[in-house]
């Protein structure tokens, strides 16, 4: 099975983008090779690029806030396991905390050093980053792994409480929503959303269909296109029915 999102807001498309760059970061971190890690430190002035356009560090606060008191809501349901809920609030506190307790602008501490400025300056470059054009970080990418590891791992730690949040807020949104077996007739399928207000989709099918869904959505309408790739990976529209699990997630 693949599951497929689609956010409805701005707001949920810059969280996703973010969540889907500290995924690529983490994996490449944990490599050896200088390549890899030079692909991990890009990715920070990435996530510096993203994180940059939007207030988030109050934005999550907000929304980590407005989770808990909702939470705290649920504390006298009986129908409640109340050992899940706890940790929950515990998970909400600790990173709305460790939140709070980082300092100035997002990135800051990256901005503020000179040496990785170059870095990014010139990453943006098709090829700028060679030997000939930083030779102090063309030396530094022949440190031992360990030591380079260390070095982005202290670049990286201010905004660890920016991504801890961003993936306890998704983690919410995803479980928020209630799972529905649908079928899209002949590779299509529209619903009528009646003016209710989600924040994202999320869209389950089996890989060895081969199907792609593309998704379009607005607070009135739902709708669903199912498209195949051929040889040289063109789409064309799918035309059997397509049995998929369908989640709209609202906080």
């Amino acid at each position: 099975m693949i599951t497929y999102e689609y956010p409805f807001n701005e707001r949920i498309r810059t969280l996703l983008r973010l969540e889907d760059l500290y995924e690529k970061f983490v994996f490449f971190l944990h490599q050896e090779h200088p390549q890899h890690h030079h692909v991990a430190l890009s990715t920070i002035f990435e996530m510096l690029e993203v994180a940059g356009r939007a207030d988030l560090k109050s934005d999550l606060l907000q929304e980590l806030e407005r989770q808990k008191q909702t939470l705290l809501g649920f504390k006298a349901n009986p129908n409640v396991l109340s050992e899940r809920l706890d940790a929950v609030l515990a998970d909400i506190d600790r990173s709305s905390a460790a939140l709070i307790s980082t300092q100035g602008k997002t990135g800051q501490n990256v901005r503020d050093n000179e040496w990785l400025m170059s870095i990014r300056g010139r990453t943006i470059i098709p090829g700028g980053a060679c030997e000939f054009d930083l030779p102090s970080y063309y030396a530094w990418q022949h440190r031992s792994p360990q030591q380079r590891y260390d070095d982005i791992s202290s670049w990286f730690a201010p905004l660890a409480p920016l991504f801890d949040a961003i993936g306890l807020v998704l983690r919410l949104l995803r479980e928020s929503g209630k799972t529905t077996t649908m079928i899209a007739q002949a590779g299509s399928f529209q619903q009528m959303l009646q003016g209710k207000i989600y924040q994202m989709l999320r869209l389950t099918i089996d890989e060895s269909l081969g199907a792609i869904p593309e998704m379009s959505a607005n607070k009135y309408m739902l709708w669903v296109r199912f498209t195949l790739q051929d040889g040289d990976m063109k789409p064309k529209p799918f035309e059997s029915d397509i049995p998929f699990e369908l989640t709209l997630c609202n906080f």
